[in-house]
């Protein structure tokens, strides 16, 4: 890696970034395109903001987000802090520094219309950090950074650092960003009159990336730029779409693609301000997440129609449960198929009680099964879902296979009743 590059916020024309609208135009419309494929089936599917399909997303993003930093956080914990910030009654484990990061992206998703200053991000990243630390390491909250090193961007052992990325002194912090937020306000899409950059119109997605690229070329806090630069262009997709239920999670995509989404942003903080390659990678990216939403809703629409299809089945709470966990698995999700022991496991019912159940849901359609004897196993009955095994259910089809199962059912229940009494399921 070229350490000696002239660093994006030394050019001349810096920081007027600008973007190539006709080279990104096919990047941007496939992103649109899939964003309407989310928010119709959305509106199909009737999800608000305390929807499960809403609450996984924002709670995907606030793992992730973290992630990308290399911080770890417990799935517990931000689910419960994410139901109490929508006003949901949870009994899970609390976390000042979940809660923040949770206040931060909800803050700006849902209030979009609220402008972006100088405050409002002090308060964000003070919300980041509530002990005042980062991990044990103390830093300074609430305000720019105002230390006299080099903010720089490293890996590496010590003595062999490499140097990826070197933000401007924090003397020249105040005006930069001053400048990066008269800008954002000035090009908002409330803005009456027309968004320019140059001569094109500043697209949404496009001003969602520049804005981000600009914020971290600046790095203006001593911690928390990362997952604030992020939660920015969040903002600017929020006041470009003006929907306050997330349904989609950015920051998951850029987890999967974290060593991609690094070496983007280090091209163009060393590149010149034209910055086309990185708007197109950015859109991309966008359209990878909204594939991933799209999915999701497409499960959730499976489930319900499964439910729909089964409502007034006459099955046990026991039977319901394990249903809901097979189907939140998805095709393929629960490894090596269910059998009898697992069934025995999951529910802590008997031998004869889990045969029997078993049997029933084969009857009643819920399930199909495939093998025989001990070999034999269960799956989820959801069209389209074949769960690796590239063939249909048995021939016989699930009434068919449930005659078999009746008869084990039935040899079961003889050999257990001796040794465990009355079995009541």
């Amino acid at each position: 890696m070229n350490t000696k590059s002239t660093w994006i916020w030394r050019r001349a024309e810096w920081p007027d970034l600008a973007y190539d609208a006709q080279m990104t135009a096919s990047d941007l419309a496939e992103t649109y395109r899939m964003h309407g494929v989310v928010e119709g089936k959305a509106t199909v599917l009737g999800l608000g903001r305390t929807s499960q399909v809403a609450l996984d997303a924002l709670s995907d993003e606030v793992l992730a987000t973290a992630a990308i930093e290399g911080e770890r956080l417990s799935l517990d914990v931000v689910r419960s802090s994410v139901m109490r910030r929508l006003g949901l009654s949870t009994s899970g484990p609390s976390n000042r520094h979940v809660d923040g990061l949770v206040e931060v992206i909800s803050d700006a998703t849902t209030e979009f219309d609220m402008p972006l200053d100088e405050d409002r991000l002090c308060r964000w990243q003070s919300a980041l950090f509530p002990g005042g630390t980062s991990g044990i390491q103390r830093i300074v909250v609430g305000r720019y950074r105002d230390h006299d090193d080099p903010m720089q961007i490293v890996s590496g052992l010590l003595g062999r650092e490499v140097v990826h990325y070197e933000a401007p002194p924090s003397k020249d912090v105040p005006a930069q960003m001053q400048r990066f937020l008269t800008w954002f306000a000035e090009t908002s899409p409330s803005q009456a009159w027309a968004v320019t950059a140059g001569s094109e119109r500043i697209e949404g997605f496009a001003r969602a990336a520049i804005a981000h690229l600009w914020f971290e070329s600046i790095h203006p806090f001593e911690d928390g730029n990362g997952r604030i630069g992020r939660a920015i262009a969040d903002l600017a997709m929020a006041q470009h779409l003006r929907q306050p239920v997330r349904l989609y999670s950015l920051s998951r995509q850029l987890l999967t693609s974290r060593s991609a989404y690094y070496d983007a942003l280090n091209q163009a903080q060393r590149g010149d301000t034209d910055v086309t390659a990185w708007v197109q990678w950015f859109a991309r990216q966008c359209t990878a997440a909204c594939h991933v939403a799209s999915h999701t809703i497409d499960q959730a629409i499976q489930k319900r129609h499964f439910w729909e299809k089964h409502e007034g089945g006459g099955l046990h709470e026991r039977q319901r449960k394990l249903l809901q966990r097979l189907l939140d698995d998805g095709d393929g999700g629960f490894l090596g198929g269910l059998n009898v022991d697992k069934y025995m496991k999951m529910t802590g019912v008997s031998k004869a009680t889990a045969t029997r159940d078993l049997s029933e849901m084969v009857a009643g359609g819920q399930l199909w099964s495939h093998g025989v004897g001990k070999a034999v196993r269960y799956y989820i009955n959801v069209p389209g879902w074949s769960h690796g095994l590239d063939l249909e259910p048995s021939a016989g089809g699930p009434a068919a296979v449930a005659v078999d199962e009746e008869r084990e059912s039935k040899a079961s229940e003889m050999n257990v009743r001796p040794a465990q009494g009355r079995d009541v399921g």
